[in-house]
């Protein structure tokens, strides 16, 4: 990876991890059991990229773009996706492990998590209307002033969701995870 501009191009089992790889530009690229963790690619753009099962556990993303990039079982452990240019902000996430990620103030309306960890993942003042959150594990999750509006979790589970401090209007929940909506006021539900 010599370059800095990189179009349609596969890279597989590609080790970068502990690297300073900044202002890379990566369209239309595939990357498959790679191992970027602990990288910094600060500044850098990636459009129209897929992940495939790589490693990306405490990558930094300082003003990075992430143009509809898809995730499919990759480690994202502990990533800051704050930190991403808000402009087109746009991935998708399937059978990732993200514990303890964070999309703090992240706008990102229609996101689709399909069967992801979610563990302590952090989504305070995040805009998810109409995001999907399918089979995932949110234990621990920290929803704050979340816009949620019509988001589905209704196959989602080991949620704690505050409906007074969400807006959830339209959301979709399982009657398992509605019940979990009441759980702050220590009701007894048979």
């Amino acid at each position: 990876m010599d370059s800095t501009a990189h179009f349609e191009k596969t890279f597989t089992k590609v080790k970068w991890s502990n690297q300073s790889v900044p202002d890379r530009e990566f369209e239309a690229c595939t990357f498959t059991q790679c191992d970027f963790s602990h990288s910094d690619f600060s500044h850098s753009k990636f459009a129209e990229c897929t992940f495939t099962g790589c490693d990306l556990s405490m990558v930094k993303l300082p003003e990075v773009l992430l143009r509809d990039v898809t995730f499919k079982e990759c480690k994202l452990l502990g990533v800051d996706f704050s930190l991403c240019k808000e402009m087109l902000f746009s991935p998708t996430f399937e059978q990732c492990m993200m514990d303890h990620a964070v999309f703090h103030k992240r706008k990102m309306n229609g996101t689709k998590f399909i069967r992801c960890t979610m563990k302590g993942i952090d989504f305070e003042n995040a805009h998810l209307e109409n995001a999907v959150f399918e089979r995932c594990d949110l234990e621990r999750a920290v929803f704050v002033n979340t816009q949620l509006q019509k988001a589905d979790f209704s196959t989602a589970f080991n949620m704690a969701l505050d409906p007074e401090k969400n807006k959830l209007k339209g959301a979709k929940f399982s009657v398992e995870g509605a019940l979990a909506l009441l759980a702050k006021y220590g009701l007894k539900i048979e």
